[in-house]
């Protein structure tokens, strides 16, 4: 997907001397420094480095090894093991790349300078870039059987950067509606010895006083949280929403 894709797709359709290698840097590259004036110097010197060591390992198992890149694959022909490791295996390197303040493919950076303009989301760009990547694929080669697999790859390397990124760690914000704020926030407290915010709050309908409690924790406590805060008060109100990233620290001081 994104410029790695687009680097395959005219690496496929351009004579031998155009290597797929080169395309990774004259794709990529331009958009980093493009890009550099909204994601910084230090973003943009590591994509760049991080797009060299990947056109020079594509390189020399593509030019150099004596490899035969259509027939060595661990999976044989099987299209779909192909598809699901060959994108677990990218959106690691991805993931760790983004996770130490690179990117490894300047689709992201599009993303982030167009998107607003042209009133999408970053992730509504990309996958609007990697349809039309697919369908030019579809009708380049007059097959539909590598763009399908195509969509397989791009949705498991996207979990396996999201995994990378987030960790199995990930967050949970937790807002509980309640009257009794003081209870909830001592067992909360005393389970978890994390910071807890109240923030004042009134019923619209009933007109009554309650208490929003904001809790953060991972997805692995929040059984515990549900059962401490039904024993707490039976009656309260609780969301529970995902957050993409934090900063700071809520952990309670001794």
């Amino acid at each position: 997907s994104g410029i790695s894709g687009t680097s395959m797709l005219l690496w496929q359709v351009t004579p031998p001397a155009f290597t797929l290698s080169l395309f990774l840097v004259l794709l990529n590259v331009p958009l980093f420094l493009f890009g550099l004036k909204k994601q910084g110097l230090c973003f943009t010197i590591y994509s760049i480095w991080a797009v060299f060591i990947y056109s020079g390992v594509s390189f020399l198992i593509n030019e150099v090894l004596p490899v035969d890149v259509a027939t060595a694959s661990f999976a044989g022909s099987d299209l779909l093991l192909c598809a699901i490791f060959g994108g677990l295996i990218s959106g690691i390197g991805s993931g760790l790349t983004i996770r130490w303040g690179g990117a490894i493919d300047g689709i992201e950076v599009m993303a982030v300078i167009f998107a607003k303009r042209l009133g999408l989301t970053v992730g509504s760009f990309v996958m609007a870039y990697n349809v039309v990547l697919y369908i030019s694929i579809g009708l380049i080669w007059g097959s539909w059987i590598l763009p399908l697999y195509s969509i397989v790859t791009y949705f498991v390397g996207n979990k396996a950067v999201d995994f990378i990124v987030e960790g199995l760690d990930k967050s949970k914000a937790v807002m509980i509606v309640t009257r009794c704020q003081d209870e909830i926030c001592r067992v909360l407290s005393e389970e978890f010895g994390r910071g807890i915010t109240q923030i004042s709050a009134k019923g619209y309908f009933s007109g009554a006083d309650n208490c929003v409690v904001y809790f953060v924790v991972n997805r692995f406590q929040i059984p515990k949280v549900k059962k401490l805060v039904a024993e707490a008060d039976a009656s309260a109100f609780v969301t529970i929403t995902e957050i993409s990233d934090v900063m700071g620290s809520s952990v309670k001081q001794k």
